[in-house]
């Protein structure tokens, strides 16, 4: 028995969405994050790329005194100053974006590709930097955390007494936690099992957890290797000689402070080139200015005893 198709009744929404505009994103891109601690950094120009950190040689030798209402001796003496100071030379996170005329010409609407291939490569560069100020071997924060501002769990998982005896070493006027979102969590677990949940602050528009009043701000540059990250608490500011990042200012192209973006021009097989180009360091001012929690388990889980239906 043969069946007969019936016609449609009326034209169908696979037919129709032919004439239909679709409505387009951006290019979205996973790797991109909110970069909280480029945000939260005291950040200061450098001139000629060169940052001489001058410290007090021996700062316990300056002698005072507070004299009774006599006539004794004042003490004398003078602030030394370090023969030999750090130099800090910004360094580079760099790449060349390479776009054909062609593709630049045809496929300009409704996103320029230009600009768009020029934003996404930022992104990601910028994205670089806040690794390097965290991991840098050379400026990096973690590699030149003082051995006496190093401190490890008591029990491997973060706790609020592992927070308040890293705070006991960033005593003066610390300003962020910085750690792993999954460390981060961790804390929260063992906040909850003690039945101490932490305050919120609301930073940027975001809700952020914090402990003894300082915020603990999320990064995934923080290492967690083998199911065990770090915790880092900073001061920052030049006044409070605590962390700076440092970038060049007025450059070439300047699209921010630091970064620049400069067309090399088209080549004979009709591609366009840009070069992109972010110079940046980081300075800890002073030893008490950086602390690190090391080996923060982040994997460790309780039983509340709740009873789940």
């Amino acid at each position: 028995m043969t069946t007969v198709q019936e016609a449609p009744l009326a034209l169908s929404d696979r037919a129709a969405r032919q004439l239909a505009n679709a409505t387009k994103t951006t290019a979205q891109m996973s790797t991109i994050t909110p970069r909280w601690l480029v945000r939260l950094l005291s950040w200061v120009p450098v001139e000629a790329g060169i940052y001489r950190l001058n410290k007090v040689s021996h700062p316990e030798s300056v002698d005072v005194a507070c004299p009774g209402r006599d006539e004794s001796e004042l003490p004398q003496t003078y602030v030394d100053y370090e023969d030999d100071p750090r130099e800090y030379f910004l360094s580079t996170v760099t790449t060349v974006v390479d776009v054909h005329t062609r593709v630049s010409d045809l496929y300009s609407s409704p996103y320029d590709q230009i600009k768009e291939q020029l934003r996404l490569t930022i992104e990601t560069i910028k994205e670089r930097q806040e690794s390097e100020l965290i991991n840098n071997p050379d400026y990096g924060m973690l590699a030149n955390v003082a051995d006496q501002q190093r401190i490890t769990p008591l029990a491997g998982t973060p706790t609020p007494d592992d927070l308040d005896e890293l705070i006991t070493k960033v005593w003066k006027e610390p300003a962020f936690f910085l750690a792993h979102p999954r460390a981060i969590a961790a804390f929260g677990r063992e906040c909850t099992r003690r039945g101490v949940p932490p305050a919120t602050v609301s930073l940027f528009g975001s809700q952020f957890i914090t402990w003894r009043g300082v915020p603990l701000i999320p990064s995934d540059k923080v290492p967690l290797e083998e199911g065990k990250s770090k915790i880092l608490l900073l001061r920052v500011g030049e006044e409070r000689q605590g962390v700076v990042g440092l970038y060049q200012p007025g450059l070439t192209g300047e699209q921010s402070p630091g970064l620049s973006v400069r067309f090399m021009g088209i080549s004979r097989n009709a591609i366009a080139s840009y070069l992109i180009s972010l110079y940046c360091s980081l300075a800890v001012l002073t030893d008490d200015a950086l602390a690190v929690l090391d080996d923060v388990e982040v994997g460790k889980f309780h039983d509340y005893g709740y009873a789940y239906r």
